[in-house]
């Protein structure tokens, strides 16, 4: 999952992976040249019964080194690498020619991000506004007030999204949610071992470095520091876990705003709302964790009110760091990007403005976008193998042994009502309203922020809109949308690096998109989130008793499979977090298996570049995770990420696939051998 670049109102969406390469037709000689897919990554030194993952991957990676402004290098960044280069001509174009209102918008933004000088010229001062009105809070009611004002352009104590309401898909409702932490999540604060507490001992230091650029002297910015980490970790004692937050049931707590003042009565929340520019249809709100607002409430009181103006400081600052001077962003990528990521140096700035420009108004480059690398065919193809993942889906769930024929009916009912995306919207949302100009880059980024801002809150009050994308065309991801049972499956997610679409054999298409795109995400309407939302989008329990525990029973057989796996140091994957992705993942395998064999390629069964169509279809699964990542992102990963690092992505799942035991001959002694009946079998 991913979350959108911007705080303060929001909406969440979940992640997959994507490509873009469609619709040229001046390669056909270097394509011919270039190798084959899937067997120019293979490494020959690897047994694929022991781990697939290297086998498949393990040449290229050896191959290719991860650059030193990264930390982590693969196939998402081979794809990502081409949408840059076709981004920035984009801007570039309008810079030189903004002929019509969507190129000034993006002339401008660029422009903006680009000028370095103006941006090292101006230091601080872009925010220095915003730090006298802080200077100014006097008491508890203003630093309330002001809080809620910095919510929307540099986040802050909570997270406050507009959003559908769970339990009644057609409404949209104002929801709150736990947040106010500056290290990944909670367990960051109490964790012990050796990599996270040289991270925690290390954050008061930046902290303090941060403060300084505010004009504190050092002595007081360390003291400052420190009162904020204790405040954090205050904070955090009452966040709940990764693992917690994926329940949906038990983070869903309809109340009144009335309640919520009993709840965290040290805030007048009426207010706070108000605040965020939401002057009606916001009497009743959706609380995710209740005993996060009651601890936000007592630290209000328990805590010294220059601690909390000290806090909002660190919070506008930390926000508005890669909008000011490269000294202070350079501070700040020190501890987020080297110490917590493990990257060496920072990405071109061309590149960060375009990611800082993708979440402002990424949708307005997807229009210009669409018109030069997408085609129709490319389209008809996908959409045509999501029915068929479907189809096998169907199959899969009218033959299941374990489930009662009454919850089946329901299973096949919400499947045949799952709606499909493909490629880009059919209607594109309007950015004339977002005030970017010829002014500082803060000062656009900040506009993009209320234009967001205003967009969520306008939706309240109104029938919700099921056509709208959570995603740009040219975003590397996917997701599905429980609330609107939905895939979503932008433009560029299904194409190799370097080859055009109609050079892939089904074999690779298959297992590259088939499995690892269209099934992961259609299964992901029934993995231990998703089941319990019904065919119309609401939390609502459709399953008997009897077919929920044998669900749970089969489910817990794969929380094992991955608690078991060690991934850095001594830290192991999370398997109750990342439960929900890894029934995906192997939800997603079976079905594009079981689609691939009714092709002509698997019937034929006939060799390409010395591998036949099933080995090929694993290998084509295993490149939509080709990547290698530095250790310090791992470690990171494992405790953040409801995803499982990408090698166990690949090796978890075929562990589980029967199919894959046939092909490759596995037998026990293999590394990747699994017992029957230690196998995953749900869906």
């Amino acid at each position: 999952m991913n979350k959108l670049l911007f705080a303060g109102i929001g909406v969440a969406s979940v992640a997959c992976f994507i490509a873009c390469n469609q619709g040229q037709s001046n390669t056909n000689k270097q394509a011919n040249t270039t190798p084959d897919a899937v067997a120019a990554n293979v490494d020959t030194t690897a047994n694929p019964k022991d781990d697939f993952f290297d086998y498949a991957n393990g040449g290229w990676i050896k191959r290719n080194p991860i650059p030193s402004e990264y930390s982590s290098w693969g196939i998402g960044n081979l794809v990502q690498e081409e949408l840059y280069k076709r981004l920035r001509i984009i801007n570039e174009k309008a810079a030189e020619n903004p002929s019509d209102p969507i190129s000034k918008k993006i002339a401008a933004f660029w422009k903006s991000g680009m000028d370095s000088v103006r941006l090292n010229a101006a230091g601080i001062e872009p925010i220095t506004g915003t730090l006298k009105e802080i200077d100014a809070v006097s008491n508890v009611q203003q630093l309330a007030q002001l809080a809620s004002q910095l919510n929307v352009t540099a986040g802050g104590t909570c997270d406050i999204s507009i959003g559908q309401d769970a339990k009644n898909s057609d409404a949209i409702m104002v929801q709150l949610g736990q947040g106010g932490l500056g290290l990944p999540n909670r367990d960051y604060y109490f964790n012990t071992d050796d990599r996270t507490t040289k991270i925690r001992q290390a954050y008061p230091g930046h902290v303090a470095k941060m403060l300084a650029f505010t004009g504190m002297d050092t002595a007081t910015a360390q003291k400052a520091a420190a009162s904020i980490v204790q405040l954090e970790t205050l904070l955090a004692k009452s966040s709940r876990k990764l693992e917690a937050l994926r329940d949906p049931e038990a983070n869903y707590h309809k109340m009144p705003v009335a309640q919520l003042n009993k709840i965290a009565g040290n805030i007048d929340w009426a207010g706070f709302i108000k605040q965020q520019g939401i002057s009606k249809f916001a009497d009743t709100v959706i609380v995710g964790q209740p005993e996060f607002y009651t601890a936000l409430s007592g630290a209000i009181k328990s805590q010294p009110l220059d601690t909390w103006k000290n806090y909002l400081k660190w919070i506008v600052i930390a926000n508005a760091a890669s909008q000011l001077s490269d000294t202070i962003a350079n501070t700040q990528f020190a501890f987020y990007g080297k110490l917590l990521r493990g990257q060496d140096q920072q990405k071109p700035r061309w590149k960060r403005v375009l990611d800082a420009e993708e979440g402002a108004m990424g949708e307005a480059l997807g229009q210009l976008f669409v018109k030069e690398f997408f085609n129709a065919t490319a389209k008809k193809r996908y959409e045509n193998l999501v029915e068929e993942i479907r189809a096998a889906l169907k199959n899969r769930i009218e033959h299941l042994e374990w489930m009662s024929d009454s919850t089946k009916q329901k299973a096949l009912y919400k499947l045949s009502k799952i709606s499909k995306k493909v490629g880009y919207p059919d209607k594109w949302k309007d950015f004339s309203a977002m005030d970017i100009k010829d002014q500082s880059y803060y000062q656009n980024v900040v506009a993009a922020k209320h234009w967001w801002q205003n967009y969520e809150i306008n939706k309240l009050g109104k029938p919700v809109d099921r056509s709208e994308w959570d995603m740009t065309p040219q975003t590397y991801n996917a997701y599905y949308n429980p609330s609107n049972n939905e895939i979503v499956l932008p433009a560029g997610i299904f194409t190799v690096p370097g080859k055009r679409d109609e050079e892939l054999d089904d074999a690779v298409v298959y297992g590259y998109a088939g499995a690892s795109t269209i099934g992961h995400e259609i299964t992901h309407g029934f993995d231990d989130e998703g089941r319990q939302f019904d065919a119309a989008g609401n939390l609502k329990n459709w399953w008997t008793k009897e077919d929920i525990k044998k669900f749970n029973d089969r489910a817990d057989v794969m929380v094992r499979q991955f608690n078991s796996y060690v991934v850095v140091d001594s830290l192991h994957i999370n398997g109750k977090a990342t439960l929900g992705e890894n029934i995906a993942d192997l939800g997603g395998i079976l079905l594009g298996w079981e689609a691939f064999k009714k092709t002509e390629q698997y019937q034929k069964n006939e060799k390409i570049a010395g591998y036949t169509p099933a080995e090929r279809y694993f290998m084509g699964y295993a490149l939509g995770w080709l990547s290698h990542t530095k250790k310090e992102s791992l470690a990171r990963q494992v405790l953040t990420d409801v995803h499982s690092p990408a090698k166990f992505r690949v090796n978890g799942p075929f562990s589980d696939v029967d199919a894959f035991y046939e092909v490759y001959g596995l037998q026990p002694g293999n590394g990747m051998y699994r017992a029957d009946s230690a196998r995953v079998r749900i869906w």
